[in-house]
């Protein structure tokens, strides 16, 4: 039977607010208001300032067994920070109780007990010994730190004159070699270059490789998908689903973004209405398969003349960003935007695996004044059978949603000489070319 390294029963935070003053007063007027103010405390019934009470937390029954990588994902204000606070014992719940079962590292803020008069090596064994490294293992360890930072060079130097991503860099290389039963990590790799980014999640998988539990807080569904096995999304404190990363990763994303978006610019006077996709058929849906085409439709209210304005929109995945339409590149844009209209882009061919996408629109003024900041607009999922277009791997249901979604039509040469096309939208050549 599974052995639970984190449990929680009726686990809950709550924060009481209140309004503060308007603004700071004199020693003067704050002696002159609490001369005032010492009738009222003899008398009965004096109205006291109200607090409202915030649940971060609520009722939150969560189990999860050793050795298993669990990500926590959900919109900002979800919850999932106060989580990992709560498990580290940082702050103490208001309701309920959670059980940890063997030696926890938390990656909660990345550097935090830095100092910057210290040097690298100084504050190795400082951050080190925060985050509950002992000396000895500090020392056996410092070689592999500094090699993976990659600060060999400033290690003697104080860390105030590292740039910002040595920092980071010497920051995660200490926190990423603990060696706890159960790590905490909380969004820490959403900073730092591609480069930097694709090494810590080599070293996140590597911790994942030696059976060590891992809750892993994180807005990049990518990598959610990749490190782990199983998800857990937050809404308003509360467990909203708990299941298969894919399933439960698949059901937030698709919430998202209602294709209802709308969006006001007061100092412009222009309204996006809405945004409506459209198949080949000029249906409106949400739904489309690979090499079909998309139509964009941006229908808007100018209350204003808007000259030569610039929009761009991209299709993104759960990796990424797959292309855009960018009339900053292309070099056309409509001369005026006025009055009630519709703006659209066709994307022909979609070159894509079955996969969730969603579409992130900007509109800016010809001057560079942003119209419409780039948000995220719309959702559509691609879905199809890809045997048709000559993909016919052993393990096509489970690699496709989870590889690179864009394909570019490609050909396999043999060593035989034959000759294998692959290109969505045309579907696979019944007669194989050879040299």
């Amino acid at each position: 039977m599974p052995i639970p390294a984190i449990r929680t029963e009726g686990l809950g935070k709550s924060y009481q607010i209140r309004a503060r003053s308007a603004r700071y007063k004199t020693i003067r007027e704050a002696l002159a208001q609490g001369w005032r103010r010492i009738p009222a405390m003899f008398r009965r019934g004096e109205k006291r300032q109200t607090r409202e009470t915030i649940w971060a937390l609520r009722d939150l029954n969560l189990s999860v067994n050793q050795g298993e990588i669990v990500g926590v994902i959900g919109r900002n204000g979800a919850g999932k920070s106060t989580l990992l606070k709560l498990l580290s014992r940082i702050t103490e719940p208001s309701t309920g109780f959670a059980e940890i079962s063997g030696r926890v590292g938390s990656l909660l803020e990345v550097g935090t007990g830095f100092h910057p008069e210290l040097t690298g090596q100084e504050n190795i064994f400082l951050n080190g010994a925060i985050l509950g490294m002992k000396r000895i293992e500090i020392e056996r360890k410092f070689d592999e730190i500094v090699a993976f930072a990659e600060v060999e060079k400033f290690i003697d130097v104080p860390v105030k004159h590292y740039s910002s991503g040595m920092y980071l860099r010497l920051a995660f290389a200490v926190a990423a070699h603990l060696e706890p039963e159960i790590l905490l990590v909380d969004e820490v790799l959403a900073v730092g270059d591609a480069a930097f980014q694709k090494k810590c999640i080599g070293r996140m998988e590597g911790v994942a490789r030696e059976g060590r539990t891992i809750l892993f807080v994180s807005h990049n569904m990518g990598a959610v998908r990749e490190l782990c096995h199983r998800a857990v999304w937050l809404d308003g404190g509360r467990i909203c689903r708990d299941g298969h990363v894919d399933d439960v990763v698949r059901a937030y994303s698709s919430i998202q973004v209602e294709n209802s978006f709308t969006h006001l610019n007061h100092e412009f006077g222009f309204t996006i209405e809405r945004i409506v996709l459209k198949n080949e058929a000029g249906e409106s849906t949400m739904h489309f398969v690979p090499g079909e085409s998309m139509a964009v439709e941006i229908h808007y209210q100018a209350d204003r003349p808007i000259f030569r304005p610039y929009v761009w929109m991209t299709v993104q995945s759960l990796w990424g960003t797959c292309f855009a339409a960018n009339m900053i590149l292309d070099g056309h844009r409509p001369e005026v935007l006025k009055g009630r209209g519709r703006l659209t882009c066709t994307f022909r061919s979609l070159c894509l695996l079955p996969q969730d996408y969603t579409i992130v629109l900007a509109v800016r003024a010809s001057d560079g004044q942003a119209i419409v900041p780039p948000q995220e607009v719309a959702s559509f999922v691609v879905s199809g059978d890809l045997r048709q277009f000559g993909f016919l791997g052993d393990n096509l249901h489970v690699v496709a949603p989870r590889s690179v979604p864009v394909v570019v039509p490609y050909e396999w040469t043999m060593p035989d000489g034959t000759v294998i096309p692959i290109q969505i939208g045309t579907g696979m050549e019944e007669v194989v070319r050879r040299r």
